[in-house]
């Protein structure tokens, strides 16, 4: 017998804490976070000792980290509309543009991300870049400071540097607006919101669902001076594929007229794409801190143990690569992006080549919250990989497109990309040329293989639901 109202209340509340700790064992926090822009060869533990990302590297030995993980590409300039509306609504590239226009609508009727976690008992929050369309107030129970899309960048951040004593435009001058509007970083924005809702969320007995979605790296590549500082020009390197100005850029849309492109001058000279990599990564590891704070506080709130952490990022970015500035293109830099994973009963310290798409983050958070997967999801869960017991990828080749103007196919330790409008193939064979420098699409000895991946291409257009009648156009006369 219970002998005193103050045994009752103790009893009381080991109960309570048992109903939320199962609860919490069946479904787990799911921490979900984007960066926009960031380019998979920009994460330290991989071994880019050029750039400081110290937290995310501790995602890196915590977790598994997937080495090969693609955006599909875009149906418009700005990428970062495509790759999001895929990954909340599950679907593929051409199947999400056909409902782009009533994103909204599939919010509202439930067919997407945020509103199946909801169903499934999560207590959903969201800050940062949305960029999709629909209505972030109302797709999460919470949100932040919710942005449109990229911070303003102005005139004088366009074309340079023109020379060494060029500097019209410098990164941490809060004059120019953009990440500074507001009067804090949007990264420091971000990191503050997602703080606070976990102070909230520790006094919840629900599971939590967080989408925490920076701007960062995205140009204007702004973050305070001790970040620039801590990489001299003199360190950082031309990349090795460095060209002038790529050589079919008007026929892949990607041209001097593409906002992306006139970011740095034409012809492309050493120095500008040195400062334009210098803000690159001093913006990059300035988040990367914002990340770290997070990271901390779910592990001083004592949440981080029945927690799942996911990072991603929309689609890379070039910096130089190419002779290309933008990520309107099918090469790796522009289409790979880091993924890392970390939680219970994943593996730590653990690094996996199965190619996957970066929206497979989806339905792999679905499965983890018990939810059967719906039909119109087309992407596939991670889970069974993670596991280790699932070792091939659930994709026979990666696809890729841009407009109408670039098609792209990775299978078999090699890359064709075509531009349909003059009717030309490019193809690169991955094991020995990683950085994609050598076009083989002349040699004759590679015939049999682009009849393959030509093929496959056609196969996967299927898949995704692109119309581009590729056939026709390189073979129709």
């Amino acid at each position: 017998m219970l002998k005193t109202f103050k045994q009752l209340l103790s009893v009381l509340g080991l109960w309570l804490f048992s109903v939320v700790v199962s609860r919490s064992a069946e479904q787990p926090n799911i921490l979900f976070v984007f960066a926009d822009d960031q380019c998979f060869e920009t994460i330290g533990a991989f071994g880019h000792t050029e750039i400081q990302t110290p937290n995310l590297d501790k995602l890196v030995a915590q977790g598994t980290t997937f080495t090969h993980a693609y955006n599909m590409g875009s149906w418009s300039g700005a990428v970062c509309v495509a790759s999001r509306c895929m990954l909340n609504t599950g679907r593929f590239i051409w199947h999400a543009n056909s409902i782009y226009p009533t994103t909204e609508k599939e919010r509202q009727e439930g067919r997407f991300w945020s509103e199946y976690m909801k169903k499934a008992g999560y207590h959903t929050y969201m800050s940062g870049k949305w960029h999709v369309r629909a209505d972030a107030t109302k797709a999460f129970d919470t949100t932040g400071f919710v942005r449109g899309g990229m911070p303003q960048q102005v005139p004088e951040g366009y074309n340079r540097p023109l020379s060494p004593t060029d500097q019209r435009w410098l990164p941490n001058d809060p004059k120019w607006g953009g990440y500074w509007a507001g009067g804090k970083h949007w990264s420091e924005v971000v990191a503050d919101d997602a703080i606070g809702f976990l102070d909230q969320a520790k006094q919840d007995d629900k599971p939590f669902f967080m989408y925490v979605a920076f701007n960062a790296p995205h140009d204007p590549r702004q973050s305070p001076q001790e970040y620039v500082d801590r990489y001299p020009l003199g360190d950082i390197a031309v990349p090795e594929n460095f060209l002038e100005e790529y050589p079919y850029n008007n026929a892949a849309a990607t041209g001097r007229g593409l906002r992306d492109e006139k970011l740095a001058p034409f012809p492309r000279t050493e120095h500008s794409v040195k400062v334009n990599r210098q803000e690159y990564y001093a913006i990059i590891t300035h988040m990367d801190h914002q990340i770290g704070r997070i990271l901390e506080h779910l592990k001083t709130t004592k949440q981080q143990r029945n927690t799942y952490i996911f990072f991603t990022a929309d689609h890379g970015l070039a910096v130089g690569h190419h002779g290309l500035m933008g990520k309107q293109n099918m090469y790796d830099h522009s289409v790979r992006v880091p993924f890392m994973v970390v939680g219970p009963r994943v593996g730590k310290g653990v690094t996996v080549d199965t190619e996957i798409y970066l929206q497979d983050v989806m339905p792999t958070t679905l499965e983890l919250a018990k939810v059967v997967k719906p039909d119109h999801v087309e992407f596939n869960s991670i889970l069974p990989i993670l596991k280790g017991e699932q070792t091939v990828s659930c994709y026979d080749g990666i696809y890729g497109a841009y407009l109408q103007n670039q098609r792209s196919v990775r299978w078999n330790g090699y890359k064709m990309i075509l531009y349909p409008t003059i009717k030309k193939i490019r193809l690169y064979n991955l094991d020995t040329d990683p950085l994609e420098q050598h076009d083989l699409s002349d040699d004759k000895n590679t015939v049999a293989i682009q009849k393959k991946m030509f093929a496959r291409l056609l196969e996967l257009q299927q898949d995704v639901g692109d119309k581009l009648d590729l056939e026709t156009k390189f073979f129709g006369g």
